[in-house]
């Protein structure tokens, strides 16, 4: 009741940091979503507010950046990568890569795809013979 009560009082950007009018833009443009009662707003923005500290926290504490006094984007990929809790993350905070690097990467991939694709063919001329 406190929370409500605070929330009515107009205390309620005290309570949480992000905008609620961003937090509102994003969950309506979900499809599923035709109206949002405003405890359920509220509760979104602390929650994500809380999970976006712990996430900054944890890669902070488990991270190379700490010697430098500092929470790197290099920290926060490392803990998508690495910690199972945040390994949803993954493709949002990808490790970074040098493009020279990636596109030789692009280019191992072609070359094995070509590969795999030669051997199928011979696998199916194999079993025409059988047959």
């Amino acid at each position: 009741a406190e929370m409500a009560t605070a929330r009515l009082s107009g205390t309620e950007n005290r309570l949480v940091s992000l905008p609620l009018s961003r937090i509102r833009v994003i969950m309506k443009s979900s499809p599923e979503v035709s109206s949002i009662n405003q405890d359920a707003l509220f509760l979104t923005a602390k929650a994500t507010e809380l999970f976006v500290q712990y996430l900054a926290t944890y890669s902070y504490k488990h991270g190379r950046g700490k010697e430098k006094n500092a929470l790197t984007y290099t920290d926060l990929s490392h803990t998508a990568e690495e910690c199972e809790t945040f390994q949803f993350l993954a493709d949002i905070l990808p490790k970074k890569i040098l493009a020279s690097k990636y596109l030789k990467m692009l280019e191992k991939e072609k070359r094995d795809g070509e590969v795999r694709e030669d051997d199928d063919e011979a696998e199916e001329e194999e079993d025409e013979d059988e047959a």
